[in-house]
């Protein structure tokens, strides 16, 4: 007769290997049994919120829903030891978009992808849309549940059809006089739910309750102020030197090896992120975006027998479209740099047929047809391009030398501005700009 292990201890292995989802499972069938045991809600709450845990200074994207329905107003009276919000200088800041590329808010990329579409978000629109209406209503999950739970208890039961925790039924008084409880709660609804209201109040009503001397609930308070208004410093050498000590601390952590070895590789030391991928893979991350980092420290180091090894592996390893097109995308960059510039056009190609929102794409493809003097088709690419990705400054630079090279003038001192508009400090924009005033102060 075999013994069985515990279930609650099976499921704190599976956290502890990182197998997340068979943890959340395993507690789900404690819950099953006795829906108020709170070690197995504890560790499946963890679990969950595990599963999407990202560092926030990442999600700060604004999508379409938040852009155009934004019911934020700064307040006419600045609190006690803040400031209200000053309008910025012009002056780019951060590393030049030049050598790393940024996302539409300014924000260098970073080494590591975040998960966050298995978060719930269900303060935005496109959630919204997809969520059905019974997931945010608060009546109970049976019909008989209000006889056998007493009121403060009632947000423990689970649902496998629902949300595990039912936000809107919680007494979030109760849960921050229990600090086990109360910190897996508060980053179960700060990065599972995104609910930063509800997150800040629970922070809030703890960091009373320990008598303003936990540093855990005062760094919980700084996300939520920061999640609502506050914005990157774009100092990558101190964030590295963070990220770091981090390692120090824990040398297994994932987003702390990838976020130092692609700062490496954005600073041309792709020797040293190579060593920091090789660690990643030596600790069991096998996904095409680490096989596709690899191929690139791999070709800018010069150890050209493990390129096309890495990107075949990366292919094979692609999960969605999306990937393939990068992949692509960056093996047209290794065509360029090898100088076979019929593969890289087909590279591309290959790029905009799994991706046809791929801005870069479209814009390496034009300087191409602009090599084999196809206008026509370099301006429809570099106008698609900058069409799909305003900030940045590539697509429009071509597309003002493009126009200034065959004597339209107009079309290329609109483009020239918008270029300098998303990288003021482009040396190459600011030439075309005086060139173009000089040739309108001569007409």
């Amino acid at each position: 007769m075999g013994l069985e292990m515990d279930p609650l201890l099976q499921a704190w292995s599976y956290f502890r290997r990182r197998k997340f989802e068979r943890c959340a499972q395993v507690c789900g069938r404690i819950l099953d049994k006795e829906p108020y045991d709170q070690a197995a809600w504890s560790l499946k709450t963890r679990a969950l919120t595990e599963m999407v845990y990202v560092d926030e200074i990442d999600l700060d994207q604004e999508g379409i829903a938040e852009m155009t329905l934004d019911d934020n107003s700064i307040a006419q009276v600045a609190r006690p030891g803040t400031s209200l919000r000053q309008a910025t200088a012009k002056k780019f800041e951060g590393p030049s978009p030049a050598v790393r590329p940024v996302t539409q808010s300014g924000r260098p990329l970073t080494g590591f992808v975040r998960p966050s579409t298995q978060s719930g978000r269900p303060g935005t629109m496109e959630q919204a849309i997809r969520t059905p209406r019974t997931a945010h209503t608060a009546r109970p999950i049976t019909s008989a549940s209000g006889r056998y739970i007493r009121l403060g208890t009632a947000s423990m039961l689970t649902n496998p059809d629902g949300p595990f925790i039912n936000l809107s039924r919680l007494n979030l008084s109760k849960y921050a006089q229990s600090p086990n409880l109360a910190k897996t709660l508060c980053e179960y609804i700060f990065h599972h739910e995104n609910d930063v209201k509800n997150a800040l109040e629970l922070a809030a009503l703890a960091t009373e309750n320990a008598q303003f001397k936990d540093w855990w609930w005062k760094v919980q308070l700084g996300k939520c102020y920061y999640r609502y208004d506050l914005r990157e410093m774009n100092n990558l050498t101190s964030a590295t030197e963070y990220y770091k000590e981090l390692l120090k601390q824990d040398n297994t952590h994932v987003e702390a090896i990838a976020c130092i070895g692609s700062n490496h590789f954005y600073t041309d030391q792709p020797e040293i992120a190579l060593r920091f991928y090789r660690r990643l893979l030596q600790m069991g991350v096998y996904n095409c975006e680490l096989y596709n980092n690899l191929g690139l420290c791999c070709f800018y180091a010069q150890q050209y027998d493990m390129i096309l090894t890495s990107f075949e592996r990366a292919l094979s390893l692609a999960e969605n479209d999306e990937e393939v097109a990068e992949v692509w995308y960056n093996l047209g960059h290794v065509a360029v740099g090898i100088g076979d510039l019929n593969l890289a056009y087909q590279c591309f190609k290959l790029t905009l047929a799994n991706n046809n929102d791929h801005a870069e794409a479209y814009n390496n493809l034009a300087v191409l047809e602009m090599r084999k003097n196809h206008v026509e088709q370099a301006r429809a690419l570099l106008q698609t391009s900058a069409a799909l990705a305003p900030h940045m400054y590539e697509p429009h630079f071509n597309f003002a030398c493009l126009s200034d090279k065959i004597g339209d003038l107009q079309s290329s001192y609109l483009a020239a501005q918008k270029s300098e508009a998303a990288f003021p400090d482009h040396v190459e924009t600011q030439q075309l700009l005086e060139k173009l005033r000089q040739h309108f102060a001569v007409i």
